[in-house]
């Protein structure tokens, strides 16, 4: 039932006011070939539509210095693999934003424009995009906040290797509260993320560059990622997308305040 009122929405805007009109017959310019949409492919071009249409979109961007994130991460890499999972920075940063989410908890809501109410959400339920040969799906993870990163870099290669095989369950992709997208391992300097619907805020990731940045009365080398984060306008206001991500920004840079163990950090 979520599915086909995902679609029908879709159709909605698809037919509405500033459809595009009927695609030219190709074939008077040249040779041509059509694929028929794959229902990953349609799926997304219809959950797309809808998002774009029902969600005024704004994209706040920021960059963390990671320098001291790296040698963290090595440190405890080992530990990680041992539990199952791989240590990476998506699942550090699915820890921090699930403790974000808690101090500015407008971006874990979703809004009832009919109704005018807000809809505050007391769990944290995050979802991770992963890119397949299908196309890029997004795996939530559930009470993100109640666990630590090593069981949250569990989980997160977990869904992912079964996303890549075909083996997630529908409702393993339904039931997110905020999402995080991660094109760092394919390339980029930055980009708008989509807002997935009834989500208010994405947050996208891209790849990390050694930049030289003015440290202690010189340049020093520094790697620095790149974090964009797309929001609702309706709900959420500029200057608390900028603290937001500002927020999150400096957890990254202070990462002795992460920690691998215990479910119930006050924070990263």
């Amino acid at each position: 039932a979520h599915v086909k009122a995902r679609f029908t929405a879709g159709d909605r805007a698809a037919e509405g006011p500033g459809a595009p009109p009927p695609l030219p017959d190709f074939s008077r310019w040249g040779r041509i070939e059509t694929m028929t949409l794959s229902t990953v492919r349609r799926l997304t071009a219809e959950t797309t539509v809808t998002a774009w249409h029902a969600v005024p979109h704004v994209t706040q961007f920021d960059s963390a210095d990671i320098t001291g994130l790296e040698p963290f991460m090595e440190k405890n890499a080992r530990a990680v693999e041992a539990a199952g999972g791989k240590l990476t920075v998506t699942a550090i940063l699915a820890k921090v934003c699930a403790a974000a989410l808690k101090r500015f908890p407008r971006f874990n809501a979703s809004i009832d424009m009919g109704s005018g109410q807000l809809i505050l959400k007391h769990y944290i339920h995050i979802g991770v995009k992963v890119d397949t040969p299908r196309g890029r799906l997004g795996p939530v993870i559930q009470d993100v906040d109640a666990q630590s990163i090593t069981e949250l870099a569990v989980a997160i290669t977990d869904m992912g290797e079964r996303a890549r095989s075909r083996k997630v369950k529908p409702d393993e992709l339904e039931g997110g509260t905020f999402s995080i997208s991660n094109q760092g391992g394919i390339g980029g300097t930055g980009f708008t993320p989509i807002v997935l619907w009834p989500q208010v805020a994405v947050l996208g990731v891209s790849r990390s560059a050694t930049e030289p940045r003015w440290t202690d009365d010189e340049f020093r080398p520094r790697t620095i990622l790149p974090l964009s984060l797309s929001y609702d306008h309706r709900v959420v206001d500029g200057a608390d997308a900028a603290r937001f991500l500002r927020w999150v920004c400096d957890c990254l840079e202070h990462p002795f305040t992460l920690h691998l163990a215990g479910k119930t950090e006050n924070s990263p």
